[in-house]
């Protein structure tokens, strides 16, 4: 008897597991039915690693030919504490903030001025006005010199330029190469035959972009008003030998941007050079004169700062909403990445402002000091003339924001969404479809993410949960 009440009890626990088994199966089918967007309809057949909205690089190796001729160059020049000299320069740029505005300056003066005259009314003391006033003056001159920013445009010659190479060639390269790679992920038929590079400082950007489309680009132009960048930027050119032919053809070097408002370039570039204009009204004029000349994509890269991405979303809203007074291309801006709308950047509505910033690792020169492996820290912003239906799939894509964190069963997403708002997605393969769940765990920080959402979703809004 025991036996058989033995074996009964095994008999029952395998129609359990079965029972079990069949329920999840069909919770998994319903789950499926709610989020119809099967493989086929995103993935057109590429592994979930690969997915449509992957644009995150794997570790950027500078071109050898620019790698080589960089290395000669520094190895010529001699510089003297060049280790030390590169580093401190780029601490200094990281830190580099805008110039102040005379604006916000003088409200600066008039609000402590107010206070200091209030608390001399407290006091209550029987004092000659004229001197008073003089001594306040003097507190408020005082106060404004010790708490401002004290701007000064950079001026580069030779050996700050070299000193510039060693320490930001190749983490500008991958900052610019990641933000293309966007361009070249979501457009794959794009084949640009222009390109103007406004700030080019040592031509990084025309290195980045031949990496992509060297078959196509037939007209380079790169515009600094550096002369001894440059020279050094077309030293890196001809691999540091001045009779030999360049390595990139068709690259034109200029002090000025071309003067006719009609000429445009299929691609306009402008990395880490915004924030060096010394006011708000010369970047709106320079982000005007940049989107007249962009005929399909504008491209602008900045430090991953507070400031960096306050700079771009400014630039963002004045091609957006503010008309400009010459408009020989009538089609309107719209944004192409990393945001998935057009509605004010959710990060800048906080309390404490975050910046919407991305990483790109990659090996920088091997010269003394350099670690094998560096992370560009940078934020980004592409605005295009093309038509949406003329860019595919993913323009209305969740933007990671932050790490993924990966969980047994489950991932943690935090993203930038259509609806402009930050979200926290809990993302498992019952609830958001097997597809969308492995194209989840094989995403990082800076990619897409295929999330269709329906109103019985269950997430968890970016004031529930911090990051």
């Amino acid at each position: 008897m025991a036996s058989r009440s033995y074996g009964a009890c095994i008999l029952c626990q395998k129609a359990i597991v079965r029972m079990v088994c069949r329920n999840r199966i069909r919770g998994m089918s319903a789950a499926a039915a709610a989020h119809p967007e099967p493989m086929i309809t995103f993935l057109n057949g590429v592994p979930h690693k690969k997915h449509p909205g992957v644009t995150n690089l794997k570790t950027l190796h500078l071109p050898e030919e620019l790698s080589s001729a960089a290395y000669s160059i520094i190895k010529r020049a001699e510089v003297a504490g060049l280790t030390d000299r590169s580093q401190s320069l780029t601490n200094f740029l990281w830190s580099r903030k805008r110039a102040p505005e005379d604006v916000t300056l003088r409200q600066k003066a008039r609000n402590l001025e107010n206070v200091l005259w209030e608390k001399a009314k407290e006091k209550g003391e029987d004092v000659d006005q004229q001197d008073l006033e003089v001594r306040i003056r003097h507190k408020v001159m005082s106060e404004l010199k010790r708490t401002t920013y004290h701007w000064t445009p950079m001026r580069y010659d030779e050996e700050l330029g070299v000193t510039y190479m060693a320490a930001r060639l190749a983490g500008g390269y991958a900052a610019v190469r990641r933000a293309l790679n966007e361009i070249k992920k979501r457009d794959p038929l794009f084949a640009p035959h222009s390109l103007l590079d406004f700030g080019s400082g040592l031509g990084t950007s025309v290195w980045a972009a031949h990496s992509f489309w060297g078959d196509s680009l037939k007209e380079m132009i790169c515009v600094d008003s550096s002369g001894p960048m440059n020279a050094l930027a077309e030293r890196l050119l001809k691999g540091d030998n001045e009779s030999a032919e360049p390595h990139i053809k068709q690259v034109y070097f200029r002090q000025f941007l071309p003067v006719s408002p009609k000429v445009q370039f299929d691609v306009v570039l402008g990395a880490f050079s915004l924030s060096e204009l010394p006011g708000q009204r010369e970047r709106e004029e320079t982000l005007f004169t940049l989107w007249r000349k962009t005929s399909s994509y504008l491209v602008l890269v900045e430090n991953g700062t507070k400031d960096g991405h306050q700079i771009l979303m400014e630039a963002r809203e004045i091609l957006l909403k503010k008309q400009d007074k010459t408009v020989h291309d009538t089609r309107a801006a719209s944004v192409f990445a990393p945001c998935p709308h057009e509605q004010p950047c959710p990060k800048l509505a906080r309390v404490n402002i975050v910046p919407c910033n991305f990483n790109q690792r990659y090996h920088p020169l091997p010269l003394p000091g350099h670690p094998e492996h560096m992370m560009e820290k940078f934020s980004y912003l592409i605005l295009t003339r093309k038509e949406p239906a003329d860019l595919g799939e993913g323009l209305d894509w969740a933007r990671l924001i932050a790490p993924v964190q990966r969980r047994p069963r489950h991932v943690h997403c935090h993203t930038c969404s259509a609806d402009g708002q930050i979200k926290h997605w809990v993302i498992t393969a019952r609830k958001h479809s097997r597809d969308v769940y492995r194209c989840a765990r094989s995403s990082d920080w800076g990619d897409q993410l295929p999330i269709i959402q329906s109103e019985e979703e269950d997430l968890e809004s970016d004031s529930e949960r911090s990051y």
